[in-house]
């Protein structure tokens, strides 16, 4: 976590979700059940803006992102987003949409790592946002729907022409994203979409298991794992074998790798520091 703060004091109340932060677990609960937690302007923009202030918090090692109800996120709010945009200009359109990929972009260079736990649907933007975390904990009843085509949009959204080809292949992301078919969560864990496939009953647990673990580990580890294999996606190997070495040289400096080994020699499980 950086050392340095602004003026700018952080943000304690977030109005357009649910925040509960426990043992460096910090949880936000999309919190519109009756609208299956569509997405509105200031949920987009709570969402931007929490996860840039979270590497200024010494509070949090693991976001966790979960929907209330019966689904996870149904994308964006179909009265209050679509319908607005049909009377927007052009320069607050594209206002609007730089801002939902800032929230993806946030997501992915965010140092702390990211966990979706999914259940029911995922559609639209609530699919993208799933995409952008680093883990995806994912009920058997959870479906993904990126379905930008269906409303006659691009199905190129948030980043996700980006970011989905790199996991499940050009030709998996091209019939994802071209046709906007629902797809269930035995396909998506085909595609390799999901990193964890749970019985709808097991979800919380293996969300909370997975939390805990990563809270517990090297955090300084994790953020620079993170951060290199979001920037390494469009360099060469040399440079990649490059910042790796630059990497690894550092992190020999930290207080955790200097753990691991009093740790080892004394027989006893490292005590991490996360710097």
């Amino acid at each position: 976590m950086s050392p340095f703060r602004a003026s700018a004091p952080l943000t304690e109340q977030w109005n357009h979700f649910d925040l509960h932060r426990e043992g460096g677990v910090a949880t936000v609960t999309l919190d519109r059940p009756d609208k299956l937690n569509a997405l509105t302007f200031e949920a987009y923009a709570d969402l931007r803006d929490l996860l840039t202030e979270l590497p200024h918090r010494g509070d949090t090692r693991v976001l966790v992102l979960r929907g209330r109800g019966k689904g996870f996120c149904s994308g964006g709010d179909v009265n209050e987003i679509i319908g607005r945009t049909l009377e927007m200009e052009p320069d607050d359109l594209l206002a609007f949409t730089r801002m939902t990929g800032e929230v993806v972009r946030a997501m992915r260079e965010c140092p702390v790592p990211v966990i979706a736990g999914i259940h029911g649907i995922a559609a639209g933007a609530g699919s993208v946002l799933a995409l952008a975390a680093d883990f995806r904990v994912v009920a058997r009843s959870a479906r993904f729907a990126f379905l930008f085509t269906r409303v006659g949009l691009s199905g190129a959204d948030m980043g996700a022409a980006y970011l989905l080809p790199r996991m499940v292949g050009l030709g998996n992301a091209t019939k994802i994203l071209m046709l906007g078919d629902t797809i269930d969560s035995a396909e998506a864990d085909r595609y390799g979409l999901v990193s964890e496939l749970v019985d709808e009953h097991e979800l919380d647990e293996a969300v909370t298991r997975l939390a805990t673990r990563l809270s517990e580990g090297p955090a300084f580890g994790y953020a620079q794992t993170k951060a290199l294999l979001s920037r390494e996606l469009d360099m060469s190997l040399s440079g990649a074998i490059e910042l790796e070495a630059m990497t690894q040289a550092l992190l020999m400096k930290s207080a955790d790798y200097a753990e691991f080994h009093a740790a080892f020699t004394g027989r006893r499980a490292p005590e991490w520091k996360g710097r």
